[in-house]
């Protein structure tokens, strides 16, 4: 009997981790896996884990681009102040395959003429 209980929950176990990934939308999955450019107005910041997000406008239309961890973005060479209201950007990345949700997952970010690379791995 004691057998049998622990098979189960393993199986248990299985089917919940298997689940996960369907369950979030971190990495990549949810996108196009194509690159569009996005330029815009910073409306709105908030930084931290598991993600950043920056609300972007452009031309009218409010965009929420996710840019990375905060080490991620550290090691890109970007600052919090970097990411304020107010400010131009150009942003690379991967859209959702729902465009009208208007969710961008960022690859690279342009701030005046510097660019930060978040995803290096993903030329």
């Amino acid at each position: 009997m004691r057998k049998i209980a622990i098979i189960m929950v393993g199986m248990a176990a299985l089917l919940i981790f298997q689940s996960l990934p369907g369950m979030a939308h971190h990495g990549w999955s949810w996108t196009t896996g194509g690159n569009i450019e996005l330029a815009g107005v910073i409306q709105k910041v908030s930084l931290g884990m598991p993600h950043g997000i920056v609300y972007v406008d452009a031309d009218g239309e409010v965009w929420t681009v996710e840019v990375g961890q905060p080490w991620r973005n550290e090691r890109a060479g970007l600052k919090p102040d970097d990411l304020a209201k107010g400010v131009e950007i150009r942003v690379v990345g991967e859209p959702s395959e729902k465009l009208a949700d208007k969710l961008l997952k960022a690859e690279r970010l342009y701030i005046g003429k510097r660019e930060y690379v978040l995803y290096p791995d993903r030329d």
